[in-house]
């Protein structure tokens, strides 16, 4: 069920160092902003994990790390409840389908969806950014259709892909259900964590997941939700907006470098 065995070998020193800190970096941003992927799965990469296992072991850190944040965020009282069962739902089986279609590509091919999409998920973090002004809009919108399509179709994305989804439920709880940006946080860390169980158990099944690698990572991407999701109840978190965009932009041209000149 899950990859170990000569890789361990192979990321033991550096890589793995590399891993647990770009873990610790992305739980933090990811409870603030969404966008863990946007760090984990080119670091992955970068340490020479194939295209699907980068996918498969993003799911497995992210899925367990947000746990810190959610407890947080459900102390503070800043999660929309009524939304959520018909939301976890949809985000769950959108994320399975999703992970189920990525794996129907051949490695070279993923590959270059991942750096094309990339772009994407990072403007979807960026932009979230833009969303200023923590009261809402009227009363919070509720409706059972609008948050299962919402929810099905950044699911797909997350399965799919996944940099970059905290960022779009954010977004889309905060501009189609109208719920402050704190509550669009907080509520979207329970879509994400559907949606990442939905793909986790269908890389799970692929055998897309290094398990022993993983758990230094797990327990950073712990450190870093809980020491964010902290960081996202007190303050705005403008800082880390621009360290997200520092950190992925070199990810990004490493990357770029990797594929067109290496």
């Amino acid at each position: 069920m899950f990859v170990d065995g000569s890789l361990i070998a192979q990321y033991f020193y550096l890589g793995v160092f590399l891993l647990i800190a770009a873990s610790l970096i992305a739980g933090y941003v990811d409870a603030i902003a969404g966008g863990a992927g946007l760090i984990l799965v080119p670091a992955c990469m970068l340490v020479g994990m194939p295209p699907q296992l980068a996918l498969g072991q993003e799911k497995l850190v992210s899925t367990i790390g947000t746990i810190a944040a959610i407890k947080n965020f459900i102390k503070a009282k800043s999660i929309i409840y009524q939304i959520l069962p018909i939301g976890i739902v949809s985000a769950l089986v959108g994320a399975f389908i999703g992970a189920r279609a990525i794996l129907l590509f051949p490695s070279e091919v993923i590959e270059y969806i991942i750096f094309l999409f990339l772009p994407i998920g990072l403007l979807a973090t960026l932009f979230k950014g833009k969303l200023v002004g923590n009261a809402q809009m009227g009363e919070v919108k509720k409706s059972a259709i609008t948050v299962f399509v919402t929810c099905l179709l950044v699911g797909f994305y997350d399965g799919f892909f996944g940099p970059g989804t905290g960022s779009l439920f954010i977004i889309a709880l905060f501009l189609i259900n109208r719920l402050s940006l704190l509550q669009a946080s907080a509520t979207s860390k329970i879509f994400n964590f559907s949606s990442n169980i939905g793909a986790f158990v269908a890389f799970a099944m692929a055998g897309q997941m290094a398990l022993l690698i993983g758990i230094p990572m797990i327990l950073a991407n712990l450190l870093g939700n809980h020491l964010g999701s902290m960081h996202a109840i007190k303050s705005d978190g403008v800082i880390i907006k621009k360290v997200l965009m520092i950190t992925v932009g070199l990810m990004m041209a490493t990357l770029a470098y990797r594929f067109l000149v290496a």
